[in-house]
């Protein structure tokens, strides 16, 4: 069976059922922080036209009220669970030690070589999924609010350049080092040490308010301009390729340059890649929020042409 399948027939009742569940149980995991995550969905939520915004709140279980941010750690919390653990490698993309690109071809699979298994092959086959949700079928094949969870998951960690890292230390996670005054390791450093560090230094520890700052530099800021850009895409499956080919020439540019085991990092390492950090957060609701405005759309788009070139 096609595991991006094994969704089907998982009622809604069910997964609220299953949510019970999360307070209780949290895996370790490699993704963005709760933060991070919570951000980007915060972010792209903002950016939602009618129509997407309405299939939105449709999707998710009326608990948490409409907002998509409650549940964009969810896919996290679960991935450890039997019944979910196939969806472990997902989450990020092992590309050649030291290469410093990304080849979908060459790089997209698990550790068993199964082909599409990586954090781009998943956001195009969950794209492809919630296509199908403007036919208005009762019957479908696959369970949209998990389709819509994955997707604004992934989008968030195909941003984290660390989760476009090298293969033999896992995307950092074995560069073990100290952060200030305290243990880590470089993938942490990326996933949430950063920004517990700007929360800290600048916001007192308020996520509001960073993430006021992120949105101002969005709309008025210092990326305005760059938002058109953002957002435009002709070919989902080359628009992927390119989040991931973004992450993984940040992680060779800012993430492992000149950090090695043992390495103590401080606002030396800290204050550059802050910026950095908040503009990834930032592409990756930008985008998020593209992808649902398209998928959603009652219109005819592309959206179709290009699932039906996402792996399956």
């Amino acid at each position: 069976m096609d595991r991006y399948r094994c969704f089907g027939g998982f009622s809604l009742h069910g997964f609220v059922l299953l949510l019970a569940f999360v307070c209780i149980i949290v895996p370790r995991a490699r993704g963005w922080s709760k933060e991070g995550h919570i951000m980007t969905c915060r972010i792209a939520q903002a950016l939602l036209e009618p129509e997407a915004a309405e299939a939105v709140r449709n999707l998710l279980p009326h608990d948490v009220d409409g907002d998509l941010s409650a549940l964009c750690v969810w896919p996290d919390q679960i991935r450890h669970w039997y019944r979910y653990r196939w969806t472990s490698p997902l989450h990020f993309i092992d590309t050649p030690d030291n290469a410093c690109n990304f080849d979908y071809s060459r790089d997209c699979h698990d550790t068993h070589g199964l082909k599409n298994m990586c954090v781009a092959g998943a956001i195009q086959n969950f794209t492809s999924q919630l296509s199908q949700y403007t036919e208005g079928t009762s019957d479908r094949r696959y369970n949209m609010t998990e389709a819509l969870l994955f997707l604004s998951h992934f989008m968030g960690d195909i941003h984290q350049p660390m989760h476009v890292g090298f293969t033999t230390d896992e995307g950092g996670n074995t560069i073990d080092l100290r952060w200030f005054r305290h243990k880590s390791n470089l993938h942490h450093v990326w996933d949430r040490e950063i920004l517990l560090q700007a929360l800290k230094d600048y916001y007192d520890k308020d996520m509001e308010l960073l993430l006021q700052d992120i949105q101002g530099n969005i709309t008025d800021g210092i990326w305005s301009d760059d938002v058109t850009s953002w957002q435009h895409c002709d070919d989902h499956h080359s628009c992927v390729n390119n989040y991931a080919t973004e992450s993984i020439n940040i992680a060779c540019k800012w993430g492992y340059k000149d950090v090695k085991k043992g390495d103590t990092l401080t606002d030396d390492y800290f204050l550059p890649r802050l910026p950095v950090v908040e503009k990834r957060i930032a592409q990756g609701g930008v985008r998020l929020a593209a992808i649902l405005n398209r998928v959603f759309s009652s219109q005819e788009t592309q959206v179709g042409d290009e699932a039906s070139r996402s792996p399956t």
